[in-house]
């Protein structure tokens, strides 16, 4: 055998399956469903040859039991799974669970066969009730679907207008009486079913008070009970991480034609329960993922039967609503910081002869030293200094006689001998010079300004006259004593 009769050989096996192909899908509550085979329109006549379970025997017994229980008051003694009811709640539940799967059967069912009729429904009404309930309402006559009171109660009004419309331009093909029949009897299965798993639901969450009471107190009967039929009992539900119990109860929505923006994803029972629903829609996600993560904790604390009468589960409760406070509180008030002193980069200082110009033309003279210069202790006698208390400092008190000392130059100053600097200071202690030219005689006389009678006319030279004469008197080489006591 050659290479290409080997190919072939090997595609007409992989195309003769011994088996039937399953899609294997998800129903609409997160639960695998098996599909039935593609070739289904082909070999079945009727519904009841695929969809058995409402003619079962254990759903009629389940059934019968479900109805024929009343409302219980007493408590549970021992082991949940010793008391005669737990059984019958678990078979509850999985019988739950196995109509969903039915249900979704002839869903498939119906849309091959109505697709001949109306094939662009199928997109436009994805759920499997509200596809059903909308097959059951229109039929042949596709008219119907313009202002239906009964839609409305199944359909929003934007899936409403589309259905209307595109059915005003479907190429579909009228139905036979026989046919119509048979997607009639699907669709009344179908709504029996669910009847039928909306009853077990309130049987189930009327006993959720013993069987999972903490479940219970945190999610509430209700929601705990859909959670416990969909993941098939409480052992199963504990064995779930919280990952999975989020997206318990999703559905998959597709509008056709509209924005995509109102879809939630990942979005199950928990995300509809009361508690997620009071919380403001930006924290809804953080507080499902939340509550998922606590259920978790209170499913195994009730599958080990621990704390009867739901005390973890407040517990559990309260701490949720803590944390939900906490997320809604506002955000703590920013104290009001002052601003921390800039960093001043240094500024370039230029150098030079104008630099040292400028600072000889604004430099503090030395009037102003002095006049800055106050000796503490002393009381002043400036005109200023009652009124403005204004002093002139150290101004006209060095001694000179000067108001404003000479600035000296070291470098530039001039070299005097030491006898002019005698008679200079001889000339500041006697008032100053005359004006007159000395006499050597001593009979000259000048006008001098003395600090005792201030203008007053003296001989210069009679005070040095009478200095000679005293020196010579008594410190002359000639002189003697001139007292001696004798003795």
């Amino acid at each position: 055998m050659s290479l290409a009769d080997e190919l072939l050989a090997d595609l007409e096996d992989a195309g003769e399956p011994d088996e039937p192909q399953y899609s294997g899908e998800y129903d609409e509550q997160g639960t695998h469903v098996e599909d039935v085979p593609m070739d289904v329109d082909v070999k079945v006549d009727s519904i009841q040859h695929i969809a058995k379970l409402r003619d079962s025997e254990l759903f009629s017994r389940v059934m019968a039991d479900v109805e024929s229980q009343k409302p219980r008051r007493d408590e549970v003694l021992g082991p949940v799974e010793a008391d005669p009811e737990y059984q019958l709640i678990v078979e509850a539940n999985n019988l739950a669970v196995e109509i969903d799967n039915e249900i979704n059967i002839i869903h498939k069912y119906i849309k091959d066969k109505y697709s001949k009729r109306f094939p662009e429904l199928e997109s436009l009404v994805p759920g499997a009730l509200e596809y059903v309930s909308t097959v059951k309402e229109l039929g042949n006559d596709l008219d119907k679907a313009k202002h239906n009171e009964i839609l409305q109660q199944f359909l929003t009004p934007a899936t409403i207008m589309v259905v209307s419309v595109t059915a005003s331009t479907t190429q579909g093909q009228m139905l036979n009486r026989e046919e119509l029949s048979k997607i009639s009897d699907a669709c009344d299965m179908a709504l029996d079913l669910n009847k039928n798993k909306l009853r077990i639901y309130e049987y189930v969450e009327s006993r959720m008070s013993f069987i999972a009471p903490n479940l219970s107190a945190i999610l509430g009967s209700s929601t705990a009970a859909k959670l416990m039929g969909v993941a098939g009992g409480l052992t199963n539900l504990s064995k779930m991480p919280a990952c999975n119990i989020l997206v318990l109860g999703s559905q998959r929505k597709t509008l056709s034609g509209f924005s995509s923006t109102a879809i939630l994803p990942h979005t199950g029972f928990i995300y509809f329960s009361k508690l997620v629903q009071q919380t403001p829609t930006d924290l809804r996600r953080k507080a499902s993922r939340l509550l998922a993560s606590k259920c978790t904790l209170a499913a195994r604390v009730d599958s080990f039967h621990e704390s009867s009468d739901g005390r973890e589960g407040r517990k559990l409760l309260e701490e949720i609503e803590r944390k939900l406070d906490k997320l809604q509180e506002p955000p703590p008030v920013k104290q009001v910081k002052p601003l921390p002193a800039p960093i001043d980069q240094p500024r370039k200082k230029r150098g030079g002869k104008r630099v040292r110009k400028m600072k000889e033309r604004y430099g503090m003279t030395e009037l102003r030293k002095q006049a800055n210069r106050i000796n503490f202790g002393e009381i002043e006698e400036d005109a200023y200094q009652t009124d403005l208390g204004f002093s002139l400092g150290q101004i006209g008190k060095s001694g000179t006689g000067r108001i404003r000392a000479p600035q000296i130059d070291e470098k530039t100053k001039v070299r005097i001998s030491k006898t002019l600097q005698k008679n200079m200071q001889r000339q500041q202690v006697y008032g100053g010079s005359t004006t007159v030219r000395r006499q050597v005689s001593g009979t000259a006389s000048s006008i001098a300004f003395t600090p005792l009678q201030g203008l007053e006319i003296v001989n210069p030279q009679a005070a040095e006259k009478r200095i000679n004469e005293a020196n010579e008197k008594y410190f002359s080489n000639t002189a003697g004593f001139v007292k001696v006591k004798t003795s």
